[in-house]
């Protein structure tokens, strides 16, 4: 299952009113788990960036003079989403800024079937708040010690930690080794709560015993000087 943790940063709150994006990161997750592969660009907004944006991420207009347009960029950016879920803490806003540039240069929207809102699983998962990122952080212990300002690729980095979490924490998903010579991808795994039966390899030879051979001798002249009586009382009360 690809997954991505995505997130924008953008020139202020609404695209149908000017704002544009200026920074796009994703971490690809495969079953949950951080593959290493990413993708991160800054992008040229073509306008001001407004002091309320700049004290949030940072990004200057001077910065960002010289980095791509949004329309250079769409098709790494859509090859590197492909058909996999986008996993973003308050969806509603970074699609609504993605999917209006790609109205402008006359692509395809991204359905919100592909989305997970992890903004949303936190309220019903903790409904009395507070649910920023941030604040999960917090609840969950993640280190986010250097988010001093916000920024695409290190917020969906954490929120991946983030999410983890929240869909039922490190353990959601078990690796089992598979057998030599068999491929990854062919090994079985396990979820918790989803312990479905999978094939095991038998023990080429049976466990040699523990318990010394003086040991075995007590034990069968205990159990012999009990007698049937005594053993059935034993096991029946």
């Amino acid at each position: 299952m690809r997954e991505i943790s995505f997130d924008t940063e953008t020139t202020g709150l609404n695209p149908r009113g000017g704002d544009r994006l200026v920074e796009i990161g994703g971490v690809e997750l495969i079953n949950h788990i951080p593959t290493g592969n990413s993708y991160h660009v800054y992008i040229n907004p073509e306008r001001d960036m407004p002091e309320e944006a700049f004290r949030v991420h940072g990004l200057s207009e001077e910065f960002l003079s010289d980095k791509p347009l949004f329309k250079q960029v769409a098709d790494a950016f859509l090859e590197f989403v492909g058909d996999a879920t986008l996993v973003i803490h308050n969806a509603a806003f970074d699609m609504g800024f993605i999917n209006h540039e790609l109205a402008q240069i006359g692509r395809k929207p991204i359905p919100n079937a592909q989305v997970i809102d992890t903004l949303e699983i936190a309220r019903r998962k903790h409904p009395t708040g507070p649910n920023s990122l941030d604040a999960l952080c917090s609840r969950y212990g993640i280190d986010n010690s250097k988010r001093v300002k916000h920024g695409a690729l290190l917020d969906a980095e954490i929120l991946a930690e983030v999410y983890l979490e929240l869909i039922g924490g490190r353990q959601t998903a078990l690796g089992l080794m598979p057998e030599e010579g068999a491929s990854a991808s062919s090994g079985p795994s396990l979820e918790i709560g989803e312990l479905g039966s999978f094939n095991a390899r038998p023990r080429p030879a049976p466990l040699g015993s523990f318990l010394a051979n003086s040991e075995h001798e007590a034990h069968k002249n205990f159990v012999q000087g009990m007698g049937d009586e005594a053993i059935w009382r034993k096991y029946n009360g």
